[in-house]
């Protein structure tokens, strides 16, 4: 077998690029996300599209922001499945907060702990361009959706300038620990830009 075949089908020795969002670093990211105003759109519109009773499916849901809220309208079995530990235990508090019901798990999305055809909707917000195997996620993604399936995938934008960057991160009204404005810059080029 060619080496490039073998190579392709061995897992990632890191399934993500970039920093680890463990920790104090998760926690930080939580309290920077909190605010995320593009849930309550996603919400509205997955809503007035999926029939009640749909699987849903968020993949690297981070703080869990986005599941939790699809889960306080009480039509949907929602998952979640991040490669972060610190992230699912997040999420996992958040969800029991809200007092609803939101299956987190730990786990890959190169290598989905899930069956065959599970859901109906995929979701992954802002994490794809992290993926160390992002065709072999893509693949995971189509293999558990169901016939007929969608999945949505939002990411960032490598092509947004150090001044778009700027604007946003000023839109973000961050607390006094984020005051130096060049840390979740600096987080935001890192990590790819702006949706």
């Amino acid at each position: 077998m060619p080496a490039a075949h073998l190579r392709t089908n061995q897992p990632a020795s890191k399934p993500y690029k970039g920093i680890a969002m463990e920790g104090p670093i998760a926690k930080w990211y939580t309290k920077v996300r909190e605010r995320d105003e593009e849930v309550g759109t996603v919400v509205r519109q997955v809503s007035e599209i999926l029939p009640a009773g749909s699987q849903i499916l968020e993949v690297a849901p981070g703080p869990g922001y986005l599941a939790v809220a699809l889960a306080r309208i009480r039509k949907y079995q929602i998952v979640g499945l991040d490669i972060s530990k610190s992230f699912v235990e997040i999420a996992q508090a958040k969800a029991k907060e809200a007092g609803v019901d939101v299956d987190f798990r730990h786990g890959n999305a190169s290598n989905m702990p899930f069956d065959a055809g599970s859901f109906d909707l995929i979701i992954c917000r802002a994490a794809f361009k992290n993926f160390t195997e992002p065709v072999r996620a893509l693949h995971e993604m189509h293999r558990v959706l169901k016939p007929g399936g969608k999945a949505l995938i939002m990411d960032l934008r490598r092509d947004a300038s150090l001044e778009d960057i700027k604007t946003h991160v000023n839109s973000l009204d961050l607390s006094w620990i984020n005051t130096p404005a060049w840390i979740t810059g600096e987080t935001i080029r890192v990590s790819g830009g702006l949706n």
